[in-house]
């Protein structure tokens, strides 16, 4: 790009911390077709100087060298689609955190708007998306939280197709007459909603309702999604724009229970078999007819459990108090004991609780149960009682309240990979701990569990990940997915119960709008949301070697029959990864890319050895280690003086030449901070730092064939909130690298 200009703020301190004159004579000494000052850049009236300089073609591109990228975002919001423009944080990364007046300092300031310019130089404008985008929402699955789904999308304006399997909408809690109270008052039973729901969206001329339907194949991407399902009338052909899953669940597989007596006695019966017997309007012992004296409920049967489900389902609890009011009501003759391990009745289901706790011939007994025997009357024995020691009750009738299995996956690959993955993390030598992690892998797909039937490279449904349930971040996005524009909700998406679950599809439901609203836009959704820039793929230099479409983790990437890559532009979250993981560099985003990253790498100074500065290079991710460097800098923790930080959208967009390029320059050390990776911390891109790990590995590797130190390159994982540990990192690397002593390619 030509005619770039530099913008210099002097307020926050800067101007009394640096010499500025050094600065213009920086932008002078590099080409800058103007640099100008001012004492608050981020006023309108500064904001409107750099405004009118790119308007009226002074500057063909902008240098903001004032506070960090991410503070003052609206007064720095240029239209991306005519300019580019790039933000040096002379604030927090220079005056903020280290002594103002200091020759290092000064270097620092210098080196930055270098490095900002160099990356502004390779920068273009965006080009916009320009596609026609489809406004309805396809809801996959007509249960309580795809209904509310429903609801949700269409009271938003947007057209809305239902495809449910069974023959009418409703789902588990169709056949009910009473359900768990979602509003006060909470101590007694509801009356169902479902029905007043689907009547409410039947007589809904912007909502379609499929049943006795499934969806036979999905293409495209946001906002067009082609959909086909296969109907009790034929082929429905149909386009979408954002797709909710909430397909539900089913209970576990009661004959794995075998100490439990499931299978061995007629009655013994599950939770969902009671629910049947009494919306049939009968209480009835199976194996005589006759009502049963006494019940009792087994919780947490084949959940919480490391040899079954090592989850808690949370529905458990709710539905075995709503199953026990409803007998009382009907039967009040009949006794009923609940035996438990914890009962989990989060916020105002509490008082539930205590109303059923409260009613003649309801009985709560904490322990486990060891076993279930005989045929007609039954003995269930307890152990570990709170009593303690050992006990036995007689029942007539033994109810099984089991965990909930989401309908995308299979119950014993989830047990599967469950095991697989204890194993990974307690086996005794990285080789069983290789071995399990392969058989977690195995496990972690779909085992004839397919539901939406994508045109996906890397498979034709949502990922089952852990326990089967498809997560993408679950902490920062709860009802994000790994593909994007498609929302899970309901219990697919996580154990919950009924309320959390119409809680849940509403959710859902806003963030397909939101999705498509984006698409609309051309834009990215979270976490680069308003995004509108896309990857640029040279296919001329491809090799189809296919780590792109691999190591994506949206499937945004499709391959054709070559291996060659086929860009879903609206699936993309521009993460990069696919850019770090090409070997042949031929990826780049208008204001990102390799070049420009390694353009930035060789603008920085290297100190000669005698003068005994050593220069670090940290990358660091933006989602969490620059906050976290930023909020250090508000709270003016330094850090030491030779690191130079170059953002990147996450740790998996590094490409190894950076690596090779710092390190060929002179470059002593080179630390790339990044987000935790593992299930109880997400990446915000799902595995970049974990391909970052792996990558940087093989290249530690190949230091030590070169006699360089492996110990030069470091990958570090931390959170958002752990900012005071971030300059304690650097310094300690910065220590590190001096009693290594100078790069030996210094001076080559």
């Amino acid at each position: 790009m030509e005619r770039l200009g530099v913008f210099l703020c002097s307020g926050c301190g800067i101007g009394e911390a640096l010499k500025l004159e050094g600065l213009t004579a920086i932008a002078e000494e590099l080409g800058a077709a103007a640099c100008r000052t001012h004492p608050c850049l981020c006023s309108p009236e500064g904001a409107a100087e750099v405004r009118a300089a790119l308007d009226d073609g002074t500057v063909g591109g902008a240098l903001v060298a004032a506070c960090s990228a991410r503070a003052k975002v609206e007064a720095f919001a240029f239209d991306p689609t005519r300019h580019a423009v790039e933000r040096v944080s002379l604030r927090e990364q220079v005056v903020w955190s280290h002594p103002a007046g200091d020759e290092d300092t000064q270097a620092l300031a210098e080196d930055l708007l270098r490095m900002g310019y160099a990356r502004l130089a390779k920068a273009g404008a965006a080009k916009p998306l320009a596609e026609a985008i489809e406004r309805t929402v396809l809801v996959v699955g007509g249960g309580l939280a795809g209904l509310t789904a429903a609801r949700t999308a269409a009271d938003l304006g947007h057209p809305v197709v239902v495809v449910e399997k069974a023959a009418a909408a409703g789902g588990s809690l169709a056949a009910l007459a009473e359900v768990v109270p979602a509003g006060p008052p909470y101590d007694t039973l509801h009356a169902n909603p479902l029905p007043g729901l689907i009547a409410e969206l039947t007589a809904n001329d912007g909502v379609r309702i499929f049943t006795g339907s499934t969806v036979a194949s999905i293409t495209g991407q946001p906002g067009q999604f082609h959909v086909t399902l296969a109907t009790p009338a034929g082929e429905v052909a149909l386009t979408a724009g954002a797709i909710v899953q909430a397909t539900g669940s089913r209970p576990y597989d009661a004959t794995r229970l075998g100490h439990l007596g499931y299978g061995a006695s007629p009655n013994v019966v599950t939770a969902a078999e009671l629910d049947a017997m009494l919306a049939a309007g009968g209480l009835k012992r199976p194996s005589d007819g006759a009502v049963p004296r006494r019940i009792v409920f087994i919780q947490c049967a084949g959940s919480r459990d490391p040899d079954h489900l090592p989850y808690c389902s949370a529905d458990c609890c709710s539905a075995t108090l709503r199953q026990i009011a409803t007998i009382h009501h009907s039967h009040p003759e009949v006794e009923t004991a609940v035996v438990y391990r914890d009962i989990r009745t989060p916020g105002q289901l509490e008082r539930f609780f205590l109303a059923v706790q409260q009613q003649p011939g309801s009985l709560f007994l904490r322990g486990e149960v060891a076993s279930v025997s005989g045929n007609g009357r039954l003995e269930v024995a307890l152990r570990d009682t709170a009593l303690g020691g050992d006990a036995a009750l007689e029942a007539d009738l033994v109810v099984l309240a089991l965990g909930l299995v989401p309908n995308s996956a299979d119950g014993e690959a989830i047990r599967i990979h469950s095991d697989a993955v204890r194993r990974a993390e307690k086996g005794e030598s990285e080789t069983q701990r290789e071995e399990a992690r392969k058989v977690a892998a195995q496990y972690a797909s779909h085992q004839g569990t397919e539901i939406l039937h994508l045109d996906y490279r890397q498979g034709p449904d949502l990922p089952a990940l852990r326990y089967g349930f498809p997560d993408s971040h679950f902490i920062c996005f709860p009802y994000e997915t790994r593909r994007t524009g498609i929302y899970a909700a309901g219990t697919v998406h996580a154990p919950m119960d009924a309320a959390a679950a119409a809680e849940d599809g509403a959710g859902a439901a806003m963030k397909a709008v939101q999705c498509i609203v984006a698409a609309e836009r051309g834009e990215a959704v979270h976490p680069r949301a308003g995004d509108i820039t896309v990857p640029d793929f040279f296919l001329q230099r491809c090799t189809q070697c296919k780590r792109c479409t691999e190591e994506c983790p949206f499937g945004t990437l499709n391959e054709d029959e070559k291996g060659t890559p086929q860009l879903n532009a609206l699936r993309c979250r521009r993460c990069g990864i696919c850019m770090g993981a090409c070997p042949e560099r031929i990826i780049s985003f208008p204001d990102y890319s390799v070049d420009a990253v390694a353009g930035m790498i060789k603008a920085m100074s290297v100190p000669e050895e005698v003068e005994e500065k050593p220069r670090i290079l940290a990358l660091m991710c933006e989602n969490d280690a620059l906050p976290a460097l930023d909020a250090a800098a508000t709270l003016r923790r330094g850090w030491n003086p030779w690191v130079r930080v170059i953002p990147i959208r996450c740790l998996g967009s590094t490409n190894i030449v950076w690596i090779a390029d710092s390190l060929s320059r002179g470059i002593d050390g080179v630390i790339l901070i990044g987000c935790k990776s593992g299930d109880d911390y997400q990446c915000h891109y799902v595995r970049g730092s974990q391909l970052a790990q792996t990558r940087l590995g093989n290249v530690q590797e190949t230091l030590q064939r070169l006699a360089l130190e492996p110990e030069r390159i470091r990958v570090v994982e931390l959170a958002h909130d752990e900012f005071a540990r971030v300059p304690e990192v650097l310094d300690e690397f910065a220590a590190t690298i001096e009693g290594l002593g100078p790069n030996p390619m210094k001076g080559f």
